[in-house]
């Protein structure tokens, strides 16, 4: 395996593809869509919907802004407007449609919230898309003291955890796991201003964390 191609994992296909509804306003999911497109080969269906317009404060009804029905297996909210994510989660609830709303603090307890996008645990219901992206999983080969190979089996939808993979090729294995979670921090697009008060940490800070514990682990060296 070259070091080209060595980090490079997508599920294979799947038939029909997933398909994933993904909710953003002013681009907010972009570089998740990107990332997607590019790991997810053709596992996956992806429609956008985009909300682009001026947002009043408070929204008592989102139904003015949310489609009227949706048709999907999945649907990924990177909507910034705390009402308008709160009546999309009560639609999929009523719907049966499982929701990932990362960083989100959502009171519908069967949305899926975790703290980034790469803090996502694997969860059978969430399908292929449960099985490529989340929480970061490597599987590793060293030869005399360096990585020689990095295969991602899981990641950051963003493509972070790819980007970083890449980066450790040639590195000392007693290295690598501190340069995965720096690159990674590079990569993410979390937004870096979003501390959690209970950590004292940022999403990107968080990530980084995620990154170089799923590497240690791939080293064998926990």
């Amino acid at each position: 395996m070259t070091a080209m191609n060595q980090h490079l994992q997508t599920e294979k296909p799947v038939h029909p593809p997933q398909r994933i509804t993904v909710f953003q306003q002013n681009g907010s999911g972009e570089s998740k869509i990107r990332g997607i497109r590019l790991h997810g080969g053709e596992s996956f269906e992806l429609r956008t919907v985009n909300i682009d317009s001026s947002l009043p404060p408070v929204i008592d009804d989102g139904r003015d802004y949310l489609p009227p029905d949706l048709e999907t297996d999945l649907v990924l909210d990177y909507l910034k407007h705390p009402d308008l994510s709160h009546d999309l989660a009560e639609m999929c609830r009523r719907k049966g449609i499982p929701v990932v709303a990362s960083g989100k603090k959502l009171r519908i307890k069967e949305a899926i919230t975790p703290i980034t996008c790469c803090g996502l645990p694997g969860l059978e219901r969430l399908g292929p898309y449960g099985r490529l992206f989340g929480m970061p999983e490597f599987e590793i080969r060293c030869a005399g003291g360096l990585v020689e190979s990095v295969r991602v089996l899981r990641g950051a939808p963003c493509g972070a955890t790819w980007e970083a993979a890449s980066s450790i090729i040639g590195v000392k294995a007693e290295e690598a796991a501190r340069q995965m979670g720096l690159i990674s921090q590079f990569h993410c697009t979390a937004n870096p201003a979003g501390w959690d008060p209970i950590t004292g940490k940022s999403p990107v800070h968080l990530a980084a964390e995620f990154h170089q514990a799923a590497l240690v682990k791939a080293l064998g060296i926990i």
